[in-house]
């Protein structure tokens, strides 16, 4: 009878041990998974989606979106097989979002060359996000600077960058991969300013620049009129634009084209 007793002992101090185990290995995968899953949706949104709810989309009256791509990247791909495109985007893209990681954004998407933050959402910041994208903008044109394209090393890599503040709604589209979209004349704004912009130079709209309430913190110069279309409606207006970086005070500082 004794022994019997310690062998089931054995056995349930080893059952213990075994489900301890697997515990903290299912533990260690939920974090994983948890991880991966905040990596491609906001946290509180992808909280409320494990939970079955259903995520409603949002008004936020003010932030800052940035958008930018590679200039004369066509080209690029005309000389460049597929799998070193594909290199090339995921390094420089890495090197991105390692970037990001010490800025209050949300790194919304990239499309192909295009690559998309937004500060302010999903969390609203106050007046911050115009000063946070700006000095995100700054600071990836300068990782630009020293960033070497995988092969095709004696080509110095250009982006072009635009930025717009403003209203925008946000929310989940899809249930397959869902996406964390937004939505609106600000962000169409945004990227028309990418567009219209120069190389290695920030292109912001008159709505950026009027939130820029320190206006000493920055250099910026009016680049002229121009003819943006945004939906239906042609706004026409000073756009501005920044030249290479340079930095003064404790803020880093643009100077317009």
């Amino acid at each position: 009878m004794d022994n019997m007793l310690k062998m089931m002992e054995r056995y349930s101090s080893r059952l213990e041990d075994i489900v301890a185990e697997r515990t903290a290995q299912l533990a260690e995968e939920k974090r994983k998974t948890d991880a991966l899953l905040y990596r491609m949706l906001p946290q509180n949104v992808a909280d409320e989606l494990k939970q079955g709810q259903h995520v409603q989309a949002e008004a936020f009256s003010s932030v800052t979106i940035y958008f930018s791509d590679i200039v004369g990247f066509t080209q690029i791909a005309s000389q460049s097989t597929p799998m070193e495109i594909v290199e090339f985007l995921n390094k420089l893209y890495t090197v991105f979002d390692e970037v990001i990681q010490a800025f209050e954004v949300y790194k919304v998407e990239t499309i192909g060359d295009a690559y998309m933050v937004v500060s302010g959402v999903p969390i609203p910041n106050g007046s911050r996000h115009v000063y946070i994208m700006a000095d995100l903008a700054l600071e990836l044109l300068q990782t630009i600077i020293d960033f070497t394209i995988p092969h095709i090393p004696d080509r110095q890599l250009k982006i072009r960058i635009g930025l717009n503040t403003g209203p925008v709604v946000a929310g989940v589209v899809g249930t397959v991969m869902p996406r964390y979209c937004l939505f609106g004349d600000t962000v169409n704004l945004a990227s028309r300013m990418e567009s219209h912009g120069l190389p290695q130079k920030i292109h912001m709209s008159p709505f950026t620049y009027a939130a820029i309430e320190d206006k000493s913190a920055y250099i910026i110069k009016e680049r002229g009129d121009l003819e943006i279309k945004v939906g239906h409606v042609t706004r026409a207006g000073p756009c501005r634009a920044s030249a290479p970086l340079r930095r003064t005070r404790s803020r880093t500082c643009t100077q317009a084209c």
